[in-house]
């Protein structure tokens, strides 16, 4: 059995929020040899979150549900809050819960909980419940552990719309780049989908801070992100570049889903009213990531074809395979980022 403090120690080396998860999955699976152990988090707009994801696992878990949970799956898979009662009991008590589960297991609930809020549910099982002792001892690794996830958390966050920020993108980049499937051979894409990186830009941005002035402008970003974040599934990572720049990362099965995905966005920006600015609508250009990508050249392409949709009308998606098909791929040298079109 490891020692509570090497095990608090292990945990503070690391500075990426699921290599976290993880880590304190193993070091409380090393104290308390459980048959099972896992973390529920909570998903969601942060002021309403409503749906569970397993963000990590040892063992084999007993679903409330009688199935087990599948690990990041699409939005539509995901379990509601209500779907696992008790753990949503033990959310908005704030409290540890002591169960028995169908097989006989016994079951400790413990909340996560953050100056927001609850944020997560961990969950032991184990053949004999856990004693008093434990239960403080792991109560106080948790209150150290999510005091330090927040503030791995709030680093990796743009201070005004608390969406990730550009410094946390390249590491997330290799992560899906390196785990993209490799092409039979050069000349051809990944087979299987993969990931999709877009630049969305608001159109006329300046000249909503010219006419109503920045803290306007700053409302608009802030409302933007927001809307941003609930047209999305919760799996894709969306980031604030600066200015009016957002930039996604997306799984989807094809560049028709990708662009679909992207065309509900661009719809859902252009129909909200924005309080005292009016209509506000963005363009947006994607590309996919291929493997073997660097941040560099998977976000230029991006930023080729949001150039190209600025250029032509704006209030519009287009891919960079669309420049391709054009001849256009490799004569606009211009980026979005080093010439003002407002």
């Amino acid at each position: 059995m490891s020692d509570p403090v090497e095990s608090l120690a292990s945990l503070t080396v690391h500075r990426d929020l699921d290599a976290l998860d993880a880590a304190l999955v193993h070091a409380l699976a090393d104290l308390l040899q459980p048959q099972a152990i896992a973390i529920h988090r909570l998903v969601g707009l942060r002021q309403q979150p409503s749906h569970w994801t397993l963000s990590a696992r040892l063992g084999p878990l007993v679903a409330w549900t009688g199935r087990p949970l599948p690990v990041r799956p699409f939005d539509d898979e995901l379990p509601e809050l209500a779907a696992l009662p008790a753990h949503k009991a033990c959310i908005d008590t704030g409290c540890v819960q002591h169960l028995t589960a169908e097989a006989g297991a016994a079951v400790t609930l413990f909340p996560l909980l953050s100056g927001r809020g609850p944020v997560a549910v961990l969950e032991v099982q184990s053949a004999q419940p856990l004693g008093e002792a434990d239960v403080q001892m792991v109560s106080g690794i948790l209150r150290v552990f999510q005091n330090f996830w927040n503030v791995v958390d709030e680093s990796e966050r743009d201070t005004l719309t608390g969406l990730l920020n550009r410094k946390t993108f390249d590491d997330t980049f290799f992560k899906i780049s390196l785990a993209l499937p490799r092409p039979p051979s050069a000349l051809e894409a990944p087979a299987g989908g993969g990931c999709w990186l877009a630049v969305l830009d608001i159109d006329h941005f300046k000249s909503v801070n010219d006419r109503f002035g920045h803290l306007i402008g700053d409302e608009v970003l802030l409302l933007a992100a927001r809307m941003l974040r609930e047209m999305l599934r919760h799996h894709d990572r969306l980031y604030r570049f600066g200015g009016e720049e957002f930039v996604v990362l997306l799984r989807c099965g094809s560049e028709a889903d990708a662009r679909r995905a992207l065309e509900r966005v661009r719809e859902g920006m252009a129909n909200h009213a924005f309080p005292q600015v009016g209509h506000v609508t963005v363009s947006i250009g994607f590309a996919q990531v291929l493997p073997g990508d660097t941040p560099s050249s998977a976000f230029g392409r991006a930023d080729k074809a949001v150039y190209h949709a600025k250029q032509h009308g704006r209030n519009r998606v287009v891919s960079y395979n669309d420049l391709v098909l054009l001849g256009q791929a490799g004569q606009e040298d211009a980026r979005v980022g080093e010439v003002e079109l407002f």
